[in-house]
Formats: structure tokens, C-alpha cells, sequence
């Protein structure tokens, strides 16, 4: 009776944080999903043309990931909300399981309990809960390319990089995850990750060509369908440096911190290239430090580099701490203090939290203490 109370009100307390979040954000991509879609599909109309109502927003994604929502079309929105919803706690319980799975059992905490206790905790982390309440698609791309990585590309199959090209495919920010397989010389991997997304581009293109064109040459580009740079939500260096004093001098500083951050994320992930759940977690942090806009539902692709550091109390007090640390900090909604202004002395941190945690789990994320084999293949996961 203990655990199961135990269970009832960590999954009240993750409802609940849910609950307040949705209730500021609406589902509002799903909304947009759903909205461009239809005019697509269903109206004949260009998808990049189309703008939620009163809104600067519209489809951002390439074509591909237009036909892979295309029944959406033909679905009511609630139906919508409800599957994403349900995709995304199916796809943070996989998460969960492979990548705190082996550190449960080696304590001896079998069962659903650890499990059910684990799944909630990252349930609650505001990336998650943000990406369920905005409706969005993330820990659905971090779970294909995390099953890629650990029992494709960590095991040598033939197929490894399937999944890292079609997730590229659906959303350019996975493609990230094609640079590692490039710094870490897995060149069958890699060819194969370039030519699923290669290919599945093009399908789209011979399918959808005038869409496809506007994606290429003028969607992709602007940058105004995104949103303000500046915005506290943007949780990249590029957002960083927008709210800094840098103005005229912006993109050079950022490239800089680009080439730096990219210099130092490969010297890290080929200093042990076997340890794969070190290059899931350091290239997932890359690709929040380095895209442009880093909205902080984007920031799950951090939940690997927390999950190791959160492993190793035994070994590593301190990078536990840095784990403990960055995920009671980014789960508390802190930073949303600063939203409309600088409170000083304080602004600088409190506006960037999740940069300077994506930095700090870069550094001390460890390389070299596990492998992909201390993951269960998913037809030998025992009930």
C-alpha cells in the first residue's frame, strides 16, 4: 500500500504541474499542426503560406514531416491532442526505460515500482511536461533516434542510421546526430543516416514539388516564423547572446561560440567513441546549444546527459549533484521569472538557466561508463 500511495501522488504531483502548464499553452502546435495541415490537405492551399489566426506561426518542418502528419487532416483536434499526448508518455516511458533501466536493476529495484516512481519524475521536467502541453513532437524524435543510437549504431546493425535520417527528415535539428557518426568515423551508419533522409526527402519532393521548393529556398530561412530570438523560452547561445548587449556584433560572437562549443563536443565524444549513451547525451546537448532557437520543450534532448549524471551517486557525487541540480532548476519554472525584463543581479543566470546547464552537462557529462550493451535489446525486456 506504501508504494502504490507512494506512485498515486507522485503521478498527482506530475498532473498537476501538467495541468498549470496546459493551461497556459493550449496545445497551441498541435493547433498549428492541425491548422496547416488541413489548408494543405485538405483546402489545396501552399502550407507555408498559412498562419495560425493572430499569430506569426506556421508549418516550420519539412515537407516529409507534412506527409508524415497528413492524416491529421482528417482527424478532430481533440483526437490530435489526445494521441500526442499518449505518443509522448509512451515515448518518455521507452526513454526512461533504457536509459535508467540498467542503473534500477543493478540497485536490485525491479519491477514496476522503480519504473512507475522514475516515469513520473520525468514527467514532471518542464521540457516534457512543455512538449506534452504544447502538443509537440520532440520525445517522439528523441526515442527514434535514441533507439537508433543505442541498439542500431552502439551494436554495429545494418540498419543503424535509419532512424537519425528519418527523424532528420521530420525536423532538421536531429541531423546533429549525423555529425557524430561523421566525427566518430561510423561510416556505413553514416551513409545509411544520409541516404534515408536523402530519400525520403526527395519523396516528398517528387509528391509535394511546389511545397518542397518554398520549404528549400524561403521557408527554411525565415526566421520570422519562429519567433523573437530574444525570448526567454529561446534557451540556445543564440538566444543567450540576443538578450545580451552585443547588437551589431551578435552573429559574429555566436558563430565563435559555435565553433568553440562544436570543437569541444568532439573532442569529448571521440575521446571513448564506444560509449554511445555518452555520445546520445553530448550530441543531444549540442543540438540545443547550437540550433538557433531552442524553445525549452526542446530541451528533452537533455533528459540523457540527466539520466546518466543522475546515475552515478556511487561514483561521481559531484556530476550526481550537477544532474540533481539541473533537473529540480529546470523542473521548478524558475527562469520564467525573468519573462519580461532583467532582474538584476540575478538576470543573467536566471534568463539562461538551461544554457548554462546545456554547458555545464557538456563538460561533465562522463564518456566512457557505459555501453550501449548495458541496455536490454527490446525483445529481451523481461515484464
Amino acid at each position: 500500500m506504501k508504494r502504490i500511495a507512494l506512485v498515486i501522488g507522485s503521478a498527482a504531483a506530475a498532473v498537476a504541474l501538467i495541468v498549470v502548464s496546459g493551461l497556459r499553452n493550449e496545445f497551441f502546435d498541435s493547433k498549428v499542426y492541425h491548422g496547416a495541415v488541413q489548408f494543405w490537405f485538405r483546402d489545396g492551399g501552399m502550407v507555408y503560406d498559412w498562419l495560425r489566426p493572430g499569430t506569426p506561426y506556421g508549418f516550420t518542418y519539412p515537407p516529409f514531416a507534412g506527409l508524415v502528419m497528413s492524416p491529421m487532416a482528417w482527424l478532430p483536434l481533440p483526437v490530435v491532442v489526445i494521441l500526442a499526448t499518449l505518443g509522448t508518455i509512451v515515448t518518455t516511458g521507452l526513454l526512461v526505460h533504457w536509459l535508467a533501466g540498467p542503473y534500477l536493476r543493478g540497485r536490485g529495484w525491479t519491477g514496476w515500482f522503480p519504473f512507475a516512481i522514475a516515469l513520473c519524475f520525468a514527467l514532471a521536467f518542464e521540457p516534457v511536461r512543455e512538449t506534452i502541453t504544447f502538443g509537440q513532437v520532440n520525445t517522439l524524435l528523441l526515442a527514434i533516434v535514441a533507439f537508433d543510437m543505442l541498439f542500431g549504431v552502439g551494436r554495429g546493425r545494418k540498419w543503424a542510421g535509419i532512424g537519425i535520417g528519418l527523424a532528420t527528415a521530420i525536423k532538421l535539428t536531429p541531423g546533429v546526430f549525423i555529425l557524430y557518426l561523421l566525427v566518430t568515423r561510423r561510416w556505413r551508419a553514416l551513409f545509411t543516416a544520409i541516404g534515408a533522409a536523402t530519400a525520403v526527402t526527395l519523396l516528398a519532393g517528387a509528391i509535394f514539388p511546389d511545397q518542397s521548393r518554398v520549404f528549400w529556398t524561403s521557408a527554411l530561412w525565415d526566421t520570422n516564423r519562429v519567433g523573437v530570438l530574444s525570448f526567454l523560452s529561446n534557451q540556445s547561445l543564440r538566444g543567450m547572446l540576443a538578450r545580451g548587449p552585443f547588437d551589431t556584433i551578435e552573429s559574429t560572437v555566436w558563430l565563435g561560440f559555435v565553433l568553440v562549443t562544436l570543437a569541444f563536443w568532439a573532442w569529448r565524444v571521440t575521446r571513448d567513441s564506444s560509449d554511445v549513451i555518452a555520445g546520445l547525451a553530448l550530441t543531444g546537448i549540442l543540438g540545443c546549444l547550437l540550433s538557433p532557437v531552442t524553445w525549452v520543450h526542446h530541451c528533452v534532448w537533455l533528459m540523457p546527459a540527466l539520466i546518466v549524471c543522475l546515475t552515478l551517486w556511487e561514483r561521481s557525487r559531484p556530476r550526481f549533484w550537477l544532474g540533481a541540480s539541473a533537473y529540480l532548476l529546470m523542473t521548478s519554472h524558475v527562469t520564467w521569472l525573468w519573462e519580461k525584463g532583467p532582474r538584476p543581479p540575478l538576470a543573467i543566470i536566471g534568463s539562461n538557466l538551461y544554457v548554462l546547464f546545456s554547458l555545464a552537462l557538456l563538460v561533465w557529462t562522463p564518456v566512457g561508463t557505459r555501453r550501449s550493451s548495458d541496455v536490454h535489446e527490446p525483445d529481451k525486456i523481461s515484464a
